[in-house]
Formats: C-alpha cells, structure tokens, sequence
C-alpha cells in the first residue's frame, strides 16, 4: 500500500488528493484509490459522489476491470495543479501572450493573470527565471513588453481596480496617469489599453508598450459603457485618427465568418457574410506596415482574395513570389 499524503480523517485533503489522481488521464480502480488514499472503498465512493456534487464528471465503469476517471462535461471545474505543470502552464501562457497564434493572445493574458494570482512565492521566481532566459513580448516594431505588465493590467481590468502608471506619448512626453481600466485589445502588432482618463475626463487608448510601472490602487469603480460598445473599433478609430493606419482594407475570404473571426484580429475590422454564404468579406483598416498584414493574411491557412489597397495586393504578392523560389522543388 502506497502511505497516504494525508490524513484518512482530513476529507478536504483528501478530496484535493483524489482530484488530483483522477485529472490523470486514465481509469483508476477504486481498490488502487483506496490504496492510495488509505481509506476504504467505501470512503472512495463517498468521495466520489462528492466531488459529483461540486460538478466534477466523474465516470464509473462495473465489471472486473472497472472503476473511475474523470470525462469531459458541460463546464471546466477548478482544477488541481502540482508545482511542474503550474510552472509549465504559466510560462506556456506568457508564450501565447505574445505569440503571433490566431484569437489566443488575449485569453493567455486572462488566464495568466488568474493563474499568477495564486501562484506560491517560490513558483512566481521559477517562473520568473525561466522568462528571464527567453525573449520578451514584441508589439511587432522592436518595442518590448513585459509580460508582467499585461498581468497587472489584466488583473486590475478583471477587477474594475483603477490603474496608475507612466506613459510615455509618441512625442517623448511622459505623464502620469489615473484610470479606470476597460479591456486589453492585440492586434496582433501590438496591444493597446482602453480606459477611462481620469484627469482628462475622457476615454482613451494606451499603447502598452510605451506604459510603464503599471500598479493597480485597489480602489474599485462601476464600469463604464465603452463608446459604440465597441472596444475593438474604439482602438481602430482612435489609432486611424492619429494617422497610423492610412489604408483601407479590403479582402474577401472563402471560409465563412465565423471561422475567419479565428483567425484575424477583431481589432482589424468587421466582417460580412458574402451573398449565398458562400464567405465573407473583411474591411477594415491596415496599418502602415502593409508587410506585417500580408504575412498575418498568409498565417491564416484559408484561401482569400485582396481588392485593397494596392500597397497590400503588392505586399502579397512579393511575398508569395518570394515563399515560392524559397521552397524550390
């Protein structure tokens, strides 16, 4: 018999402990449970319809070589980490935060912001010196980010928490700002704040890469509607008045909009479903590095046509022309 990490008396350790085992993909017989646990088969049953009433699918099989495993259900149950997989989960999720991988960048910020909330102290420095030997978030033009930043942001957005930091404008002037934090939008080039200005009494987008020291007061505020609704066109609007993005988008797609929504930022622009169904169309704007939306075109993996702007159709094309002599046969 395997000594048990816990006390048979102590159910809470041992309902984490039997969790723990059963997030293990395979069937476990509920004599190995008992086993392991050091309690009774008995006990074990108890504890699984237990875990059945905290929502946690808990699959029983009969016969000689049956017993328990834990099956998909209709809704993700808390889940029961070791030290390993924590670490490898936060790092993995720093990855996808800055990774061009389609529709993922903003959830990995979510869910590593949950996740370094409640990480133990000794686990935040592992995680921290593995970030150290790897490279840090670009926003797509040699600026860096420090993935604790978006976490602080992240957090203090889930948390209607207002948020103080440095800002530095694209003039080179540095102020210090109050606000009250809305929503992380990636374009996939870069990541940009919108919140409301306190001072300034006003809603605005921060470049994140140009923001600094970020800490969140802790002092909580009724959230505001964003203006249209929108927090992704407000980014687009706001960006295109400044000057940034001076090309109109405009590409048609064979998939269908919804798989298109996938794989293209929303921040880029709305899409249409073509007559018939048969596709859709996305318009939008493109910013003024027409090279960087030629490759996030060519990333998706689906078949599309581009009507504009010319720069963009250029783009493509050098870019295709060049993809084939680097792949000769």
């Amino acid at each position: 018999m395997t000594t048990p990490s816990t006390s048979p008396t102590d159910t809470p350790a041992r309902l984490l402990q039997l969790l723990s085992l059963l997030q293990t993909p395979r069937e476990w017989p509920g004599g190995e449970l008992a086993d392991r646990l050091g309690v009774s088969r008995r006990t074990v049953r108890r504890d699984i319809d237990r875990l059945r009433d905290l929502g946690y699918p808990v699959q029983a099989t009969l016969g000689a070589d049956g017993g328990y495993r834990l099956v998909a259900g209709k809704a993700l149950p808390p889940l029961v980490l070791d030290d390993e997989e924590a670490v490898a989960i936060a790092v993995g999720l720093r990855a996808g935060a800055g990774h061009a991988v389609e529709g993922v960048e903003e959830a990995s910020v979510r869910a590593l912001a949950k996740l370094e909330q409640v990480l133990p102290g000794r686990l935040r420095h592992r995680v921290a010196t593995l970030q150290a030997a790897t490279l840090p978030l670009t926003s797509g033009d040699g600026a860096t980010i420090a993935p604790g930043t978006l976490t602080v942001i992240a957090s203090a957005t889930a948390g209607t928490e207002r948020l103080r930091f440095h800002y530095r404008a694209a003039d080179g002037s540095e102020t210090r700002r109050l606000v009250e934090p809305c929503r992380l939008v990636s374009t996939g080039r870069r990541w940009y704040l919108v919140a409301y200005d306190i001072d300034r009494a006003a809603w605005r987008t921060f470049r994140v890469d140009r923001l600094t020291e970020p800490f969140a007061t802790g002092a909580r505020f009724a959230p505001r509607e964003v203006p249209d609704g929108d927090a992704a066109a407000f980014v687009r609007r706001s960006v295109s008045s400044r000057g940034a993005v001076p090309y109109e988008l405009d590409v048609e797609f064979s998939a269908p909009a919804e798989v298109v929504a996938e794989r293209i930022p929303a921040a880029v622009g709305p899409l249409e479903t073509l007559p018939g169904g048969s596709g859709c169309r996305l318009r939008g704007s493109v910013p003024d590095a027409v090279e960087w939306m030629a490759v996030r075109l060519g990333m998706t993996g689906l078949d599309f046509r581009v009507r504009g702007p010319e720069e963009l159709i250029s783009a493509v094309r050098e870019l295709g022309e060049r993809m084939v002599r680097g792949a000769p046969r």
